[in-house]
């Protein structure tokens, strides 16, 4: 006798019947399958855009797999389980081979939260899932990263780059990359949702490149979590800005006007020749009392390594009192002006603590590079070679000499104690003699080795621990000067992973000085207050081998209205004495002093803005279409934006126009 066969009408509608889950108060979840051999396709309703459709692409590919063993398998037909409850519903697919796959659903405030994992009979761990949205034809995607398209970071800056804010058409990879190195695994939608990426394994998010129709993620790990926003695009910025912040709150004197240098030295002679008699850095007193003639206003003044002794110039969390003499009375006196001081750190140490953490096991093992060697002062100006020459970009420009091996160590943050003994004998000790804030560089992997074999103290692999290093190094900063200084600091790393917002502020990274370079930190700043990196800043000028006039000018203007204004480090000179014609260059002094004064007015406005999105999640600076998604031109004009509720900027990035 026959067993009864299902008609393939009846089977797909008491699927629909069983396998509808309630998991919002809006919304539903549908897993649909035409057979039991047929890949299942899965719809959330969304009452704010289109549906979010889970589904196949072909005969070979389906909607949601897992790779083992280097095969792929696609989820086929019907769940064979399904558990539904008040908040949750899990279902589980039996696999041919052994063991099976259990998705669950859940629903909270922000949205649904899915996860994926695969629960095996013969001990074998799935190494990367795989999901297929389906997208409209004319959807726009944007977050992911600062970048404007992947790969090496001058990409970003190339002549004629076309890519702007909506990433449909490319591949971005989830791994973070120096230098321009803010990264979220999640994007926005314009069909009225927001996918966010859970944990910290690499993955991919290819927006419709591969397959017009199709946004096609992957990512590693032996199980997949991610959570759908539902809303109109400000709610679902507001809400993955909350649930991965809230954002850090600099204090009020950081939202003014910032200078920096790329190298401080202690030369005999200032800029135009006169001796120095001065007991401080010279570099130091020729910026402030350049400024203070010129009617310059600045809230905080940073110095970039070297400002210890070493081949790295910051061995041991010392003062090198050579190149800065009487340090702690500088700090004084700066303070006696009205600025606080900020220094260059990164998460690996030299000298006696690079002993003392490779004989504790603080360390990881990372890439073995011949460091620099920072040559003694240079003689004076007419003597000197012009800071401006050399190479670029991604090399200092400074010569290097031989050394012995270094004596080096990348501190393992996952180790509780390690970072504690960190944090106490480096950024808290320097906090304690008044250095209010730190440019957090190289916590993007620079160094660190990419293996599944090594493993951090914590347990968990390198290649796991890749991409939330860049926030173990800002939360252990956090740790250590938050006792010392309460809320009067501000840190600001250049590289950034899910919740590194809670810590600290952002900075963009080696920016090319071109005008493409300013375009692509237009973009970068509205990019990270998509993905909750609301406190912003650029070197206003770029990081440039040699400073262009015009592009500075519009640069100064764009810092001016960014979350953050932060200027230089123009050639290592001032607007003054530069190394090309004119050299003193009134014009430049001028754009300048309008600007930070502009900005000195700007200072309580931004700070609220700053407060706010820490409250509320709305970022600083807004792209038009989080204030008027019903508006085409909103999606379109990424040149314009807010700046908070007040303010309107358009930026004419472009050279002669």
């Amino acid at each position: 006798m026959k067993k009864p066969v299902l008609t393939r009408t009846c089977y797909l509608a008491i699927l629909i019947l069983l396998l509808t889950v309630s998991c919002s108060k809006k919304g539903m979840v549908t897993i649909e399958a035409e057979n039991p051999d047929s890949f299942p396709v899965v719809t959330i309703s969304n009452p704010d855009g289109n549906d979010i459709v889970i589904k196949p692409l072909g005969e070979n590919t389906g909607s949601i797999g897992f790779e083992t063993g280097g095969q792929i398998t696609w989820l086929r037909g019907a769940p064979d389980e399904t558990i539904t409850g008040e908040n949750s519903s899990a279902f589980t697919w039996t696999l041919q081979e052994a063991g099976s796959v259990e998705l669950i659903i859940t629903k909270d405030t922000d949205g649904l939260s899915m996860k994926i994992k695969y629960l095996s009979e013969n001990g074998n761990a799935a190494g990367r899932w795989f999901i297929n949205i389906d997208a409209a034809d004319d959807e726009y995607f944007t977050g992911a990263f600062e970048r404007v398209v992947d790969g090496p970071q001058a990409n970003s800056w190339k002549k004629g780059i076309e890519t702007a804010m909506n990433l449909r058409n490319e591949i971005v990879v989830m791994k973070v990359q120096p230098t321009v190195s803010a990264y979220s695994p999640f994007y926005l939608s314009s069909s009225g949702y927001g996918f966010f990426v859970e944990g910290t394994w690499p993955g991919q998010f290819d927006f419709c490149k591969s397959d017009p129709s199709t946004v096609k993620i992957f990512f590693e790990g032996p199980d997949f979590s991610f959570s759908c926003y539902l809303g109109t695009p400000m709610e679902i910025v507001k809400k993955h800005t909350l649930v991965t912040g809230p954002p850090f709150v600099p204090p009020r004197w950081a939202f003014g006007p910032w200078r920096w240098r790329d190298d401080h030295n202690n030369n005999t002679a200032y800029f135009d020749g006169s001796s120095v008699d001065a007991p401080y850095n010279a570099d130091v007193v020729e910026d402030v009392l350049m400024m203070q003639a010129y009617g310059i206003p600045c809230t905080a003044y940073w110095i970039d390594r070297p400002w210890g002794p070493g081949s790295f110039g910051f061995d041991d969390y010392l003062i090198d009192y050579e190149r800065f003499p009487e340090f702690e009375n500088m700090v004084t006196w700066l303070n006696g002006k009205n600025m606080e001081l900020m220094l260059w750190i990164c998460p690996w140490v030299y000298g006696d603590m690079a002993d003392t953490a490779n004989s504790r096991g603080y360390n990881l093992q990372g890439r073995i590079q011949r460091p620099l060697m920072f040559p003694p002062p240079p003689p004076p100006p007419s003597q000197a070679t012009a800071p401006g020459a050399g190479p670029f970009p991604g090399t200092r420009q400074r010569t290097p000499v031989q050394t012995a091996p270094e004596r080096m160590a990348i501190m393992d943050y996952t180790n509780p104690e390690a970072a504690r003994w960190w944090g106490e004998n480096g950024p808290a000790k320097l906090a304690k003699m008044g250095v209010k804030g730190f440019k957090l560089d190289r916590g993007d992997g620079e160094r660190i080795i990419d293996s599944l074999e090594l493993k951090t103290f914590s347990g968990i692999s390198y290649r796991e621990n890749f991409n939330d290093y860049s926030h173990q190094f800002v939360k252990a900063t956090y740790e250590a000067v938050k006792p010392v200084l309460d809320d009067d600091f501000i840190l600001f790393p250049r590289a950034q992973y899910s919740g590194s917002s809670r810590y600290g502020a952002m900075w963009a990274g080696d920016t090319d000085n071109s005008a493409e370079g300013l375009r692509s930190a237009l973009i970068a700043m509205q990019r990270c207050a998509v993905m909750g990196y609301p406190n912003w800043g650029s070197d206003a000028g770029g990081y440039p081998q040699r400073l262009d006039r015009e592009v500075t000018m519009r640069w100064l203007a764009f810092a001016c209205f960014s979350p953050i204004m932060e200027v230089g480090p123009t050639n290592n000179r001032g607007f003054w004495g530069l190394n090309s014609d004119p050299s003193w260059d009134h014009e430049l002094l001028a754009v300048w002093h309008f600007y930070t004064n502009l900005r000195m007015s700007l200072i309580n406005y931004v700070h609220d803005l700053s407060k706010n999105a820490a409250s509320t999640g709305i970022p600083v600076a807004r792209p038009l279409f989080l204030e008027y998604p019903g508006q085409a031109e909103s999606w379109d004009d990424w040149t314009t934006y807010k700046l908070g509720e007040d303010l309107l900027v358009s930026l004419v990035w472009e050279k002669g126009k």
